[in-house]
């Protein structure tokens, strides 16, 4: 497979159907603010190891979660019933994203979320484009996720916890207070079994960018620092 290997900013990622079995679509090029937003608004992500080239992805298909489905499991409603976390948005975006970075995970040698990924995200966090959500105890930040919002769409990145059910936690409240501000669709790019129990689903990448775009044209409002959702 010949990618497409991007020699500067000004040139453009290919189309998305361009995409390998696997679904990379481009090597190269640099994580800057106009280079992301194109990316995402294309249904586009980056995806690479430390010591390589950015890659560029856009699988199918692609794993979803609409908010209004999202699931709920029994053993998590006694924790929602009596507030066991405090869930805030945006008052830590930094010390979540180097969390998510921190957590080891069974299937991965290693993590993606390299220093060059942190100083995007949190560049790109701070023009308002990138958000976290954190669960606290007391005063610890034990749990938490972030991703990218446009439009009414939402792309989950990464999450990590700390404590017991504090991703878990911060995910729900963060997904209901979503559909509040008329989060039409999350994308959570790769198929996990995690995500399953959530209610998330799979569809086609052709449908996945049909929905994207119409959700991406939605205007709402900004989302600034809230100290409890």
């Amino acid at each position: 497979m010949n990618w497409v290997i991007l020699k500067s900013e000004s040139q453009p990622l290919p189309p998305v159907e361009a995409a390998d079995d696997e679904g990379m679509l481009a090597i190269g090029g640099e994580l800057t603010p106009s280079r992301l937003y194109e990316a995402y608004s294309k249904g586009v992500f980056p995806w690479y190891s430390e010591d390589m080239p950015v890659m560029w992805w856009c699988p199918d298909p692609r794993m979803v979660l609409y908010p209004s489905k999202l699931k709920v499991q029994k053993s998590m409603r006694p924790l929602l019933n009596k507030k066991e976390f405090r869930v805030s948005m945006n008052t830590v975006f930094e010390a979540v994203i180097r969390k998510c970075a921190e957590v080891e995970r069974p299937d991965q040698d290693g993590t993606w979320i390299i220093d060059e990924i942190v100083q995007a995200y949190t560049a790109w966090h701070k023009l308002g484009f990138v958000h976290s959500f954190e669960a606290w105890k007391g005063e610890r930040l034990v749990g938490g996720f972030y991703g990218v919002r446009i439009g009414a769409m939402f792309y989950g990145e990464s999450m990590f916890a700390e404590l017991p059910n504090a991703s878990k936690y911060a995910f729900i409240r963060g997904v209901n207070w979503m559909e509040t501000q008329g989060i039409q669709l999350i994308d959570c790019q790769m198929e996990t079994e995690h995500l399953k129990r959530f209610g998330a689903e799979l569809i086609s990448r052709s449908e996945f960018i049909l929905q994207m775009k119409r959700a991406q044209n939605v205007e709402i409002p900004n989302w600034t620092e809230l100290e409890e959702l």
